[in-house]
Order: C-alpha cells, then structure tokens, then sequence
C-alpha cells in the first residue's frame, strides 16, 4: 500500500511539472517605413486639389450608394424567398404528421 502511494504522488508532481511551463513568447512585428511620413512633405494640399479631391470622394460616395442599393435589393429578395422555403418546410411537416 505504501508503494502505491509513493507511485502516485510521483505521477502527481511529473503532471503539474509538465503543466508548468512557459508560455510561448508574443512577437509584435515592427513598423514599417510605409507608415513613417516624411518631413518634407507638405502636409495641406492647395484648394484646387482639396475641391478635386472632394469631387472625387462625392463621386465615389454616390457609386458606393448605388451599389448598396442595389446590394440590399438583392438581400431582401434573397431573404423573402427563404422566409417562402420556411413556411414551405413548415406546411409540409405539418402535412407529414397527418398522414
């Protein structure tokens, strides 16, 4: 009986020295030179580019717009046909309980 006990208290100091190990270490990439702006550069553009710059965003508004538009005419069809297949499903276990 003694035996056994000193076996499993062995097992049982092996176990939670096997649980206690380091973690892995967190590597956290550095910056890239993409994100550093350079000093010279001018940092406001004249307002002949800033009003062809707000051109081309509203431009790009209006498309984005558009294409959500009809993204979500597409999402309602799409869901109205699934709410038919439901109700289809719906109506044929109903009929299968029947008969």
């Amino acid at each position: 009986m003694n035996r056994r006990i000193q076996i499993l208290s062995i097992l049982v100091a092996l176990s939670t020295l096997a649980y206690a190990q380091t973690p892995m270490p967190v590597i956290v990439p550095a910056t890239s030179d993409a994100q550093v702006q350079d000093a010279k550069a001018p940092s406001a553009p004249g307002p002949a580019a800033s009003s062809a710059a707000l051109d081309s965003a509203i431009q790009l508004l209006q498309q984005t717009q558009t294409v959500n538009e009809e993204l979500l005419k597409t999402q309602e069809t799409t869901l109205q046909q699934l709410d038919d297949l439901q109700k289809a499903a719906e109506q044929l276990k109903i009929f299968s309980k029947r008969g």
